[in-house]
C-alpha cells in the first residue's frame, strides 16, 4: 500500500549529502520543503560541510558524520533518528579516479550500498503500522550503467534525427569500474525488494551540472582553469556526447521520486540537452568573454589530451516516464544553468579555494591504468 502524498512530511536520511548532487538535495529540503533532514557523510575529498552553511543552523537539519560501511554506526543512526524515507546518494563517482583506484569504488558503491541495506531492512522490521507503509528506499545511480548510445557520426545522415536514448528498459552494459560498481549497486537494491519487500525506488540521471560541483569534474575544471589562464584540456576530438542536468532541477526530480514514486520502479531523470563536450567549453569560454574579459579569447586556452580509456561517447536520457507518472520536467535549458555555473564559480572563490587547499589540484586522473591497482581492502 502506498501512503505517501505531497502534503505529508518526513524525516529523509540523506546519504552523501555533503557532496555535490546530496548538498543540493539537502538544501532543497529545508530551503522549499518542510521535511526534516538527517544528512550522513563520511566526507571523503569531495564532501564539503561549506556546501551546506546556509541550511546547517536549521532546526529540520542534522549531521552524522559516518561511512556507510560501517554497519554499528549506521544502527546508531536508525534508531536514534527513525527516519521515515533513505535517499541514497553516497557513492565515489568519478570515472576517472575509478580506472586509477578502482577498489574504493568496489567498498563503497557496492559494499556500502549491501551494509547500508541490511541495516535499513532491520530497521524497517521494526516499523509498524503507517510508518512502515509508508518508508522508503531510495536508491540514486547514474545513466552510465547503460554504457553509451549510437554517436550521430557512426551513422547516416538521414538517421540522426531517431538516436535511441536510454530508457528504464535498457540493458546494462557498463563500461568503466565506475559505472559497473553503480550497475551492482542497482541491482542489489532490486533484489533486497523483490527477496526481502524492502520497498525500494532506483532513479537514474544524465551528466549534472551547477554550484559546489568539485573541480575534478568537465564543467568546473574549465571555468576555473580558464580563470587562472590554465590549459583546458579535451579528451579525444572532445565530441563525446552527454545529457546535461542541472544539479538543482536533479534534486527537485529526486524529491519528487522520494515522496511520490512507486515503490519498485525506476525513473531515469535527464537535462533534455544533448552537447558534445567540446561545445561545452566552447560555450563557457564564450560566457567568460563577456562576464570576465580579458585580452585573448578563452577559447585559446583549450588543449586537446590523449582520451580516456573505455571512454563513453553518448549518453542521452528518455525522461518521459517520470513527466508523464511524476509531473517533474527540468525548469533550466542548458543556456540557462550554465549561466548561472558560471557566475557562481566568479562570485564564489573562497569556496573554491579552500576546496584546493586539499589533495586534488586540478591534475589529470584516470590515465595510470597501466599500474594495477593492489588495493584490497574490501
Amino acid at each position: 500500500m502506498q501512503s505517501n502524498t505531497k502534503n505529508q512530511t518526513y524525516k529523509i536520511l540523506v546519504t552523501g549529502g555533503a557532496g555535490f548532487i546530496g548538498s543540493a538535495v539537502v538544501r532543497h529540503l529545508i530551503n522549499d520543503t518542510k521535511h526534516s533532514v538527517v544528512n550522513v557523510d563520511k566526507l571523503t575529498y569531495a564532501g564539503n560541510l561549506e556546501s551546506l552553511k546556509t541550511v546547517s543552523d536549521n532546526d529540520r537539519y542534522a549531521f552524522e558524520q559516518v561511512d556507510i560501511c560501517d554497519a554499528i554506526e549506521l544502527k546508531r543512526v536508525f534508531n536514534q533518528h527513525q527516519p521515515d524515507i533513505i535517499m541514497h546518494l553516497a557513492a565515489e563517482s568519478h570515472v576517472d579516479r575509478s580506472i586509477d583506484g578502482p577498489g574504493e569504488f568496489i567498498q563503497t558503491n557496492i559494499v556500502g550500498t549491501y551494509t547500508l541495506l541490511e541495516q535499513a531492512r532491520a530497521y524497517w522490521n521494526t516499523l509498524e503500522g503507517d510508518k512502515k507503509a509508508s518508508f522508503k528506499f531510495h536508491h540514486i545511480s547514474t545513466d552510465e550503467v547503460y554504457g553509451d548510445l549510437p554517436h550521430p557520426e557512426e551513422v547516416e545522415e538521414r538517421q540522426r534525427s531517431d538516436l535511441p536514448l536510454f530508457t528504464e528498459k535498457t540493458p546494462y552494459a557498463p563500461s568503466s569500474p565506475y559505472s559497473a560498481s553503480k550497475a551492482s549497486s542497482d541491482q542489489l537494491v532490486r533484489a533486497w525488494q523483490r527477496t526481502y519487500k524492502l520497498p525500494t525506488l532506483v532513479t537514474n540521471c544524465s551528466n549534472n551540472y551547477g554550484p559546489y560541483h568539485f573541480p575534478e569534474k568537465l564543467i568546473p575544471l574549465v571555468i576555473l582553469n580558464a580563470l587562472e589562464g590554465k590549459p583546458l584540456p579535451v579528451y579525444g576530438k572532445g565530441n563525446q556526447i552527454r545529457d546535461w542536468l542541472y544539479v538543482e532541477d536533479h534534486a527537485r526530480a529526486l524529491v519528487v521520486v522520494a515522496t511520490t514514486g512507486k515503490v519498485g520502479e525506476t525513473y531515469n531523470i535527464g537535462g533534455h540537452n544533448e552537447k558534445q563536450n567540446l561545445e561545452v567549453v566552447k560555450t563557457i569560454c564564450a560566457i567568460l568573454d563577456e562576464v570576465k574579459p580579458k585580452e585573448t579569447k578563452y577559447a585559446e586556452q583549450i588543449t586537446y589530451v590523449a582520451d580516456r580509456p573505455g571512454h563513453d561517447m553518448r549518453y542521452a536520457i528518455d525522461a518521459s516516464k517520470i513527466k508523464k507518472e511524476l509531473g517533474w520536467t527540468p525548469q533550466e535549458t542548458f543556456e540557462s544553468g550554465i549561466k548561472k555555473t558560471v557566475q557562481w564559480y566568479l562570485d564564489n572563490q573562497a569556496w573554491c579555494q579552500h576546496v584546493h587547499d586539499g589533495s586534488y589540484q586540478r591534475e589529470r586522473l584516470g590515465f595510470t591504468s597501466a599500474v594495477p591497482s593492489n588495493n584490497c581492502n574490501f
